[in-house]
C-alpha cells in the first residue's frame, strides 16, 4: 500500500455506506496533496478492487469493503502521526461561527449509537446535559440514510453530533487570538470543581483523537461528575498568549452566554492549570471536551461509535437538547 492508495482509500472511507465514482475521488484528493486524473484514479482502482479492498458498482463508482477499512486502519501508521493536530488546525480555520449572529458553521463530534437503544442513550445523557460538562446544549440528530453535514449515517444506526471543542479554537482566531492545542486529557472533578488532569495525550504526537482513547479506556466517570460531583471528565489543554488573556476571558464569558460554554478556565502567565505546566509568557486554557455525553453512555454500557471532529456543521440548524426527550 502506498499513499496514493491509501488516499483513495481515506476518500471511499469517508463516504462510507454510499457510492463514489473517480471523478469525486480525484477532486477530493487535490486538498491531500494528490493530484490523479479520473483515468489514473481508475487505474488504482482496480488494484485495489483485486485486494478485495474496494467493491466495483459498474460505472457509479465503488464502495470501501470491511477489509478495505481494516487495511486503511493498519497503513501508513507514520503518516497519521500529526493527523489530529493537522486536523484541528485545518477545522479551526474553517470554522466560522459569529457569536454575533448566532449562525455559522461549528465543528461536531458525531456518534453512532443503536436506533433500538437511542431513547435509553437519551435519558442516560440527560443529566450530563444538566451539568457544567458539555461544550454546548445544542446537538443534531439523524438516522439511517440521512447525513449530518458530509457523513453518512449507516443502517441500524442513528448518529448524535455533538458540538467539538475545536470549535473554541476558530472562535478564538476570527478574534484574533492565536491558540495552540496540546493536550487532550482526564480532568478529575473534585466537590463539583475541577482538581487536576490525571491523564494527557499529546495531539501533535498521536494519530488518534485522545479523547477517543479515554472513553474506550473505561478512564472516565463523566455520570458521577455530572451526579454527585466528583468524578473524571473529557477535557483539553490549549495555550494562548499571555497578552490576550483579558480580552479571551471576555470572549469565553460571551460565548457561554450565546449557548456555547466549554472554557472551563483560563490560567495565569507562565503559571500552571490543572498541574500543566505552560511555556513562558503563555496561559493556559482547559476546555471541557464534546465527547462528554457519549462517555457517559459508554459508562452505562451503551456502545457507540464516535468520531472526533467529523464535520463542519451550520449552528442555527442544531436543535436543544431537551427537545429530543
Amino acid at each position: 500500500m502506498n499513499r496514493i492508495l491509501v488516499s483513495i482509500l481515506k476518500v471511499l472511507g469517508k463516504h462510507e455506506g454510499s457510492v463514489t465514482g473517480s471523478r469525486e475521488i480525484a477532486r477530493e484528493l487535490k486538498p491531500m496533496g494528490v493530484n490523479l486524473s479520473e483515468r489514473t484514479v481508475r487505474y488504482h482502482m482496480k488494484f485495489l478492487d483485486e485486494c478485495g479492498f474496494t467493491q466495483p458498482l459498474g460505472k457509479e463508482g465503488r464502495l470501501i469493503t470491511e477489509r478495505g477499512k481494516q487495511e486503511l486502519a493498519k497503513a501508513l501508521v507514520s503518516d497519521r502521526l500529526g493527523f489530529v493536530i493537522a486536523r484541528i488546525d485545518t477545522l479551526s480555520y474553517l470554522a466560522d461561527f459569529d457569536p454575533k449572529s448566532l449562525k455559522g458553521n461549528v465543528i461536531l463530534n458525531i456518534s453512532y449509537i443503536d436506533q433500538g437503544r437511542f431513547d435509553e442513550a437519551l435519558q442516560i445523557m440527560k443529566p450530563v446535559f444538566s451539568s457544567p460538562y458539555i461544550m454546548s446544549g445544542k446537538v443534531a440528530v439523524a438516522k439511517a440514510g440521512q447525513s449530518l453535514g458530509d457523513v453518512y449515517v449507516p443502517e441500524g444506526k442513528v448518529a448524535f453530533g455533538t458540538v467539538c471543542s475545536v470549535t473554541i479554537n476558530g472562535i478564538l482566531l476570527k478574534a484574533g487570538i492565536p491558540v495552540t492545542s496540546r493536550f487532550g486529557g482526564v480532568l478529575e472533578i473534585a466537590e463539583k470543581a475541577p482538581s487536576r488532569f490525571l491523564s494527557l495525550i499529546s495531539y501533535e504526537g498521536s494519530s488518534l483523537d485522545p479523547l477517543e482513547v479515554f472513553i474506550r479506556s473505561g478512564m472516565t466517570d463523566v455520570s458521577g461528575a455530572a451526579g454527585s460531583g466528583d468524578g473524571r471528565v473529557l477535557a483539553s489543554f490549549r495555550e494562548i498568549p499571555a497578552v490576550c488573556m483579558e480580552r479571551a476571558c471576555r470572549l469565553a464569558e460571551n460565548i457561554k452566554g450565546k449557548g456555547i460554554g466549554g472554557v472551563l478556565k483560563i490560567g495565569q502567565p507562565s503559571s500552571p492549570l490543572f498541574e500543566v505546566p505552560v511555556g513562558v509568557d503563555r496561559a493556559g486554557v482547559a476546555i471541557i471536551g464534546g465527547l462528554n455525553p457519549i462517555a457517559a453512555l459508554q459508562e452505562a454500557g451503551i456502545p457507540a461509535e464516535s468520531k472526533a471532529m467529523s464535520t463542519l456543521y451550520e449552528y442555527s440548524a442544531l436543535v436543544p437538547f431537551e427537545n429530543l426527550l
